[in-house]
Formats: structure tokens, C-alpha cells, sequence
């Protein structure tokens, strides 16, 4: 009676969540003292442990070999962008707490937009193409030339997260981390992609990525959760690593 008491309490506070403009800042503060009304997935113990050890091994066998050009990717942003790092973090939200409390943890990206590129997205607002939660422009002026556009059509920007992988907040395979400001804006059905790990890539990554809509993204998700298994990771893992090559439906 209690658990399903606290899911009433989530589903009933985040209807008041919903039709609110929270920034990140905002939204952190409030997910740090709410129930999200969902639990997470800690069952199949036999597959969570085996994702796990290969999360390890493939992470820091990947770590080691990208160090080199991860030095020299570094220099040519501190080149194209000066007086800013190589490396930029956000706050997300990862898999929920056995209570049903946010779990929240920095994510790292290399560099791929100017500094301050966060203060220039309330302007940009009205210039959104994704639906939903989602924040997603074209030619997005915030983006670094050349190299910026380079590595965000490849992933490339994304490959620091194998740190988040190594030390067990993400995982390989699983939903993209949300930002807390999306997470505000989730009903009960997208609530339920933090019932598990999020990852560096997964359903939506290997198939339509930015070409897809947000329900879209969801659908992938909820069906991956369903059906997940080492096997179909490993799949996944080469599907991930084709659309990083290719960049289709990236921007």
C-alpha cells in the first residue's frame, strides 16, 4: 500500500511539473526531494552482472586506446575554441534509486559548442525542431565550426562517457541520459525510461537518432527494456558504432 501510495504521489505531483518552464538549475533542486512514482528494474540479476563486467572491460580497454587521440582532439578544440576546456559536463538524470528518487550524475562530453552555450538557449528556444522535451536546431550557431560539427555527426563528442561507464553511471547500452529540465516534462510512460541504466547508446542511436520524434525515442526505449538481453546489446553496440561512421540523422 505504500509504494503504490508514493507512485499516486509522483504521478499526482508531476502533472503540476509538466506545463512549467524549469531550467536545469531549477529542475535539479526539485528532483533532489521528489518520488518519481517508478521503480527501477533490478531484476534478471545474472544479466546485470554480465552487462556490468563488460561495461568494465570494454570501457577501460577503450579508454586506453583512445588516451592518445583524445590528447590530440583536445589541443585542436583549445585551439578553435581559446580560453575554454576540452572537456564540458551536465547534470542527468540516471536510473532511479530503489525508492524511486532521482539519481543524478555528471556527464562528460568533449567540447563541441562555444562557452556559455547554455546561457544562449533560452533565445534559441523558438527555433526548436525536435517535439517534446527535446531541444534539437540545425545549424545551431552555438556549435563550434568545423570541429564542433565534426564530432557531434560522429559521436565523437560523446566518447568521455566511457569514464561515466567505467566508474557504473551509465552503461554501454541503454536510454540517452535526460537532461533534468526534460525530465520535469515526463508523463508516467517516458518516467519509466530511468527504470534502468542510462547509456552511451542504444535503439534510438542505432536507428533514425535525431530524425526521430520524442515519442519515437520513448517506444525504442521502453521496447529495449522489454526485450533486452546480452545479445541484442552487443547488436545494438555494432548499430551504435555504424551511426557514428555513417552520421546519418545527426545534427
Amino acid at each position: 500500500m505504500r509504494q503504490g501510495s508514493a507512485k499516486q504521489d509522483g504521478a499526482q505531483e508531476r502533472e503540476s511539473w509538466i506545463d512549467c518552464d524549469y531550467t536545469d538549475a531549477e529542475a535539479i533542486e526539485v528532483l533532489r526531494c521528489v518520488d518519481s512514482g517508478v521503480r527501477p528494474d533490478l531484476s534478471r540479476h545474472g544479466y546485470r552482472f554480465a552487462k556490468r563486467a563488460f561495461d568494465i572491460v570494454a570501457s577501460g580497454a577503450a579508454i586506453a586506446l583512445l588516451l592518445t587521440p583524445s590528447v590530440v582532439l583536445s589541443a585542436i578544440i583549445c585551439i578553435k575554441s581559446p580560453g575554454a576546456g576540452p572537456l564540458y559536463s551536465q547534470v542527468r538524470a540516471g536510473r532511479l534509486r530503489k525508492d524511486g528518487s532521482f539519481r543524478l550524475f555528471r556527464m562528460w562530453k568533449f567540447r563541441s559548442m562555444v562557452p556559455h552555450a547554455d546561457e544562449m538557449l533560452a533565445e534559441l528556444r523558438d527555433r526548436n525542431e525536435a517535439d517534446g522535451p527535446l531541444f534539437k536546431i540545425k545549424d545551431d550557431p552555438r556549435i563550434i565550426p568545423g570541429v564542433g560539427h565534426f564530432i557531434r555527426k560522429h559521436s565523437i563528442d560523446e566518447l568521455p562517457q566511457l569514464l561515466n561507464v567505467f566508474v557504473g553511471q551509465m552503461t554501454l547500452i541503454g536510454p540517452r541520459p535526460a537532461l533534468p529540465s526534460e525530465v520535469m516534462q515526463y508523463d508516467s510512460r517516458a518516467m519509466r525510461r530511468l527504470s534502468v541504466k542510462p547509456g552511451c547508446g542504444g535503439a534510438w542511436q542505432a536507428g533514425e537518432r535525431s530524425d526521430s520524434t520524442f515519442e519515437g525515442m520513448v517506444d525504442a526505449d521502453l521496447d529495449y527494456i522489454r526485450t533486452s538481453s546480452f545479445g541484442h546489446d552487443l547488436g545494438l553496440i555494432f548499430g551504435t558504432l555504424r551511426s557514428m561512421l555513417d552520421g546519418k540523422g545527426a545534427y
